[in-house]
């Protein structure tokens, strides 16, 4: 007789399973396609019952599904309950439940549906809106599944990528003029909370000259998740866009494999020749969701409670957007700085994979000066490879003098600055509205990649000017002896 804790090998009733097309790279796509039906079948042949709970998982003793597989809890009330498997302790199987475990009760049946996570795609997903299982949860009914993508896949090898040598329109003014992002580039966007991230990334979405935009939200509360939908990404965003949506309330692996969705579902449009602009909100709580995961594993905590699988997980995921023969990912990934420390864990480790960063500043966002991008603070690391040397040179001439009017700034606000002391300082007094006036957008103004380069070589032009007016003042205010 079968006993509550052991897990047994027990057939069960064929299921048809749907045709899984994913497109792999070499000469042995036939042996792996064969490879992954032979391990779904011994899957799924896998039967355990509930042993126990500890803290946020469930035990299935003797339970040899492997780590990511999707299961089922079959309760004896009749509800069912997907779980994914987290890890091992001794013998036991460690699941952790996708949906509340209220009714799971010691003996319920635990099958294994699936040992290898992948979602399904088509050009259908446009304009449609996922959960983290990517189930559509619009109400539009389901879309017609054209492939199957695995959620878990490597990035682009080094040899595979092409280089980055156009650039992205964002629509974004600071940051087409001053930190002007390459097709295939990753760039986070650093910022506290209140300071305009949502609406800077609904910006994004709607102006950018990406082919296809895929949106994850991953921990949002549920309220702002509705608002970012409706007032910030907009129908217009809507129509050339494909959301997944993960809330705060959900399980920490639904919060996980949302990003990891995200970024299968942006691969999907890329390999059919599109450029893609995948933007996600936010890496910090996909890193909370993953310390949660990693503690109830038995991972011993590291850096602020992360424990190690968060850092190796950062990359692996970063690494899946760049440019590739077939077509690009541009990623731009939110980060949530504790207390605007920019040092803090998540923050850091993200920095060091990306390819620049855009920073969002209290400080400017406090002035109502908006998109509240710190430029001095902000930085493209492709962007001498994607403008040319005029655009190139304009953008360090506005940078200088913002340095400029930072280290001046505080004896200015005291009076303590005595205009015609030193040019410099004095040009940065004169252009400071100026550039602020050019880097201030309203949230309905769009604007083209020829707009901001004109407006930026105009202000540029007019900066030199004026430096070089002030300049020959002070040569005439010297004396005769010290010219």
């Amino acid at each position: 007789m079968e006993t509550a804790a052991t897990a047994t090998f027990r057939k069960r009733p064929p299921r048809r399973a749907p045709c899984r097309t994913v497109p792999m790279e070499g000469s042995t796509n036939i042996f792996a396609h064969q490879i992954e039906t032979v391990e779904q079948g011994i899957s799924e042949l896998l039967v355990g019952r509930v042993a126990g709970t500890t803290g946020l998982t469930l035990e299935v003793c003797d339970f040899p599904a492997p780590v990511g597989a999707l299961c089922l809890i079959r309760s004896r009330s009749g509800r069912k309950t997907p779980a994914q498997v987290v890890g091992f302790r001794s013998s036991h199987t460690l699941l952790m439940p996708l949906a509340e475990t209220v009714g799971v009760a010691r003996g319920d049946e635990v099958t294994c549906e699936s040992s290898r996570q992948s979602v399904g795609v088509g050009r259908d997903l446009l304009g449609r809106i996922l959960n983290g299982l990517g189930e559509p949860i619009d109400g539009k009914g389901p879309f017609h599944v054209e492939q199957y993508y695995p959620l878990i896949r490597p990035g682009p090898s080094a040899m595979q990528r092409r280089r980055i040598d156009r650039p992205l329109v964002t629509g974004i003014r600071a940051i087409d003029a001053m930190a002007t992002v390459g097709l295939g580039q990753r760039l986070g966007i650093f910022a506290g909370t209140g300071v305009g991230k949502s609406v800077l990334m609904g910006m994004i979405s709607r102006y950018t000259s990406a082919d296809v935009v895929v949106v994850a939200l991953v921990g949002e509360r549920g309220r702002e998740v509705g608002d970012f939908l409706t007032k910030d990404l907009g129908p217009e965003g809507l129509r050339r866009a494909v959301v997944v949506v993960s809330t705060s309330d959900e399980s920490p692996v639904l919060r996980v494999r949302a990003c990891f969705l995200a970024a299968a579902v942006a691969e999907y449009f890329r390999d059919r020749g599109t450029d893609v602009l995948l933007l996600m909100d936010s890496l910090t709580r996909l890193a909370m969701a993953q310390r949660q995961i990693g503690l109830t594993a038995g991972e011993p905590p590291a850096t602020k409670g992360y424990p190690p699988s968060v850092f190796a997980m950062l990359p692996q995921l970063l690494e899946r957007s760049g440019r590739t023969p077939t077509g690009s990912i541009t990623g731009f990934y939110t980060v949530l700085v504790e207390g605007d420390d920019i040092t803090e864990p998540v923050a850091d480790a993200t920095r060091g994979v990306l390819d620049g960063h855009v920073w969002l500043s209290r400080g400017l966002a406090n002035r109502a000066h908006y998109p509240a991008i710190s430029v001095l603070e902000s930085i493209s690391r492709v962007m001498v490879d994607v403008v040319d040397r005029e655009h190139l040179a304009a953008a360090q001439i506005v940078k200088r003098v913002l340095a400029t009017w930072q280290d001046i700034e505080d004896l200015v606000n005291i009076g303590a600055y005595a205009a015609g002391t030193n040019p410099q300082f004095d040009l940065a007094v004169f252009g400071k509205p100026l550039i602020d006036e050019f880097l201030q957008q309203r949230i309905e103004e769009r604007v083209t990649m020829d707009q901001v380069r004109s407006g930026l070589l105009q202000l540029a032009g007019t900066l030199s000017a004026k430096s070089k007016q002030l300049h020959d003042e002070a040569r005439v205010r010297q004396p005769a002896g010290v010219r």
